[in-house]
């Protein structure tokens, strides 16, 4: 196979972060439309990932927070976003760099982006695998208001085994 000097992999990744940034720009000015609301998995331990020490302890790997009804001060950056949730009634300020987000879905329209991400601890070799983009439908995911230590992906495997179809980019590169 031909050297991929261009890097398409690591441009349609960026694309599709790109896709999830302006989603959250758009909730943070104007609020969430409608019954849309987000689960957003994201590796704790990656770098420029900023949540409190309680929560690392908690999720020393990776979190799923779902903004839904009870978000504040949610801002967005080129970089990354941050936003107030309440964990036990305490409320608690995440940093989240979007190169750490390794799945973000709307169960609201059976939306989906997964990414892989590479943890802090991991080979620091620039290796990026394709984003995948989900749009068949899911099982539905319990909604929580604030955060949730189950992942829809993990929640749809436990349903009646009809989850979203996975479709890579790969699945369209000319053979």
């Amino acid at each position: 196979m031909p050297e991929d000097r261009i890097r398409y992999d690591i441009l349609a990744q960026e694309a599709l972060r790109g896709v999830m940034r302006k989603v959250l720009q758009e909730v943070a000015r104007t609020g969430m439309p409608g019954n849309h609301h987000f689960f957003i998995t994201f590796l704790t331990d990656a770098p420029g990932v900023r949540i409190s020490s309680n929560l690392k302890e908690r999720y020393p790997e990776q979190m799923t927070i779902v903004l839904q009804y009870q978000f504040w001060d949610l801002k967005v950056d080129e970089k990354g976003f941050e936003v107030v949730l309440s964990f036990a009634d305490t409320p608690e300020k995440l940093e989240i760099p979007f190169a750490a987000v390794r799945g973000f879905y709307d169960p609201s329209v059976n939306f989906e982006l997964e990414f892989d991400v590479k943890s802090d601890e991991a080979d620091e070799e620039h290796t990026v695998a394709p984003a995948t983009l989900h749009t068949e439908p899911k099982a539905e995911a319990a909604t929580d208001e604030s955060a949730t230590e189950e992942t829809p992906e993990a929640e749809a495997e436990e349903g009646d085994g009809k989850g979203a179809e996975v479709v890579s980019l790969d699945a369209f590169r000319k053979k």
